[in-house]
């Protein structure tokens, strides 16, 4: 407890004072700076006023999509870097608006491709890091010749493709929630669409024609209609519908609209195969619960590792939300759950503060001795660190779907099948925190209590027994469906769900959370079944035909404890986290109308199964 308190006090007594030295301690400067195509990015400095000859810093950087404001040399920050630890220790800091945002020039492209360095014309997110890093290595008079770069969310990406930059004077990335491939992060799941996301578009999808220090895309936000906003969902009617109403002329969506598949436009904006030849210390950071980039850090970050023997390689997953680290709250709560004081600060303080430190003031050749894979147990509520991700000492159970709902190590001998009527008209919620649906992007379902689904004829569930140990669930998760259907097309959402006791007790900090029974969602995923053998070539359903639907949950490090159930819930709708799928094939499902909405009978058959990693 005294630790606790001590890491709060801290945190807070930095905080407080990293608010009010920003201008007493830095100099602030604005520049432009040319990349090697003459496109200038508009670029703020900000250098401790203590910098000599003598005291030489080195220099951490974020680029961003998302404004560097305040703008003008005037005006300040009221922190800097990635925590209040780093900013007191100084270092200089540098901020730039990418190409095509706020005061930079250029156009802006979602997830820039990486191109083949065939010239030295030729351009990418990558050169602009390196041409920045090399103009500000050589301008900042008294650096120490060090440099480091950090991001989370689209920053994350830009942070991550920078790792490719090979600057020699790039010591240490640490890209946070980042992006690595718009498929399968962010604005899909595999494919399929995320209708939860359809209020950000105005922020990615409309160019700007001059110069900005405000947001330009502003006036074309849509307005919440009421504070439940299921009211807009269920009112906008179809995808195409909405996109019609709302975004004829938002380039983001309409690029979406216009490639359903895993074609050309968006393979080249898939991050993961140019993740080769890094060599410096990269620390890739993701949160459990975070619902807009949990493939993304966990897939760079084995990508490195796959590819880049020399680089030093760490992934951090905290019990956090989207960016969660990088903001004390105490408490910490995902949605209802609790799981510990001060996990932010403790981060800032034992692993972002260190890494920075050791590779941009220290020896940077050296290992700074981190944990390879620092992860936090979301059932024990816990850190445990770990030599391999997935940990090598883990190894394979699989939980069958057998027969009366049962979940079950080992399959039935009975032939069985669960079945269900989806009917596209009816989707099954994804979520009963209505008024967070009109938000930017829905977060808190993803630990949220699942028990509204259990009455629902359109959801199957399989659930263990009380288990007798605890039992701890680590790294990937794999789920193997047989399915029969009577339509040509349909989604199929997995949701692993750690049931509490009957007796749980209450928290007194959340008076009106029942916690007797709770279904916590631990993990979760879609897959459309047209792209069940392929991304690039969708396939229609055979009707009655017997279908193999495999795919991958993101990982996981969960203990479900002693006392406990496991269940596994199914279903084929998820409204309005995920587009609706018609049920019937189609070459662009983003297109379908009312009249291709088609209800299915959906059987699960007994050789289904969830394939997981367990430590024992």
């Amino acid at each position: 407890m005294k630790y606790i308190i001590t890491c709060i006090l801290l945190f807070l007594s930095v905080t407080l004072f990293s608010q009010e030295d920003t201008k007493t301690n830095y100099d602030k400067k604005e520049v432009y700076i040319e990349m090697r195509d003459g496109t200038k990015l508009f670029t703020a400095i900000y250098t401790p006023k203590d910098i000599s000859a003598d005291k030489k810093y080195p220099i951490l950087m974020q680029r961003t999509c998302y404004s560097i404001a305040p703008y003008g040399e005037e005006n300040f920050k009221k922190s800097l870097g990635p925590n209040a630890f780093l900013q007191k220790d100084k270092y200089v800091y540098v901020y730039q608006d990418v190409r095509g945002r706020y005061m930079s020039e250029g156009v802006f492209t979602n997830m820039t491709p990486q191109v083949a360095h065939k010239t030295k014309k030729d351009i990418d997110e990558s050169t602009d890091t390196y041409d920045t890093i090399d103009w500000l290595v050589k301008n900042i008079k008294n650096n120490n010749g060090k440099m480091g770069q950090y991001g989370t969310s689209y920053p994350g990406f830009y942070a991550a493709v920078g790792t490719l930059a090979n600057h020699p004077a790039l010591v240490a990335s640490s890209p946070q929630a980042p992006i690595s491939d718009f498929f399968f992060d962010d604005f899909h799941h595999n494919g399929a669409f995320l209708m939860g996301y359809f209020k950000t578009f105005p922020v990615f999808g409309v160019q700007k024609t001059k110069a900005e220090n405000k947001a330009w895309y502003s006036d074309q936000s849509i307005k919440s209609t009421s504070k439940d906003g299921s009211v807009f969902y269920n009112d906008i009617g179809t995808l195409k519908e909405g996109v019609d109403k709302y975004y004829k002329n938002n380039f983001f969506m309409q690029e979406i609209m216009n490639h359903p598949n895993y074609d050309e436009f968006w393979q080249s904006r898939n991050l993961l195969p140019h993740l080769k030849g890094i060599n410096h210390a990269v620390m890739t950071v993701g949160g459990w619960f975070d619902a807009e980039d949990l493939a993304g850090p966990l897939n760079i970050y084995k990508t490195i590792e796959k590819n880049n023997p020399k680089a030093k390689n760490t992934i951090v997953m905290g019990p956090f939300s989207h960016g969660g680290w990088s903001r004390e709250s105490g408490k910490h709560y995902h949605n209802d759950i609790y799981f510990g004081d001060s996990i932010a600060t403790y981060y800032q303080k034992n692993i972002e503060y260190k890494f920075f430190k050791h590779y941009l003031k220290g020896k940077s050749k050296d290992d700074a001795e981190l944990p390879e894979a620092f992860m936090f147990d979301t059932g024990k509520k816990e850190w445990a660190s770990f030599s391999n991700w997935p940990p090598k000492e883990s190894s394979k159970l699989n939980f069958y779907f057998n027969s009366n709902g049962k979940l079950e190590t080992e399959k039935s001998a009975k032939n069985y099948y669960a079945e269900y009527y989806s009917d596209p008209n009816k989707p099954v919620p994804s979520s009963t925190n209505y008024a967070e649906y009109n938000g930017f992007t829905p977060r808190n379902y993803m630990t949220e209590d699942q028990r509204f689904a259990l009455s629902r004829p359109d959801v199957v569930t399989f659930t263990t027994e009380y288990l007798s140990d605890d039992l701890t669930l680590a790294g990937e998760i794999t789920a193997k469906l047989k399915i029969v259907t009577t339509s040509t097309d349909a989604d199929f959402i997995v949701k692993l769900i750690d049931i509490y006791p009957a007796d749980e007790p209450q928290n007194n900090d959340k008076p009106n959370v029942l916690y007797a029974n709770y279904h916590q969602m631990v993990r979760s995923e879609v897959m459309p079944a047209r792209f069940r053998n392929s991304f690039e070539k969708p396939e229609q359903l055979t009707p009655d035909k017997t279908t193999d639907v495999n795919f991958r949950l993101q990982d996981i490090l969960h203990t479900f404890k002693k006392g406990h159930k496991i269940q596994i819930q199914i279903q084929s709708t998820w409204y309005p986290l995920i587009a609706v799928n018609p049920q019937k094939f189609l070459e662009n499902p983003y297109l379908a109308i009312k009249d291709d909405y088609t209800k299915a009978l959906i059987k699960i058959l007994d050789d289904s199964h969830l394939e997981v990693g367990i430590l024992k």
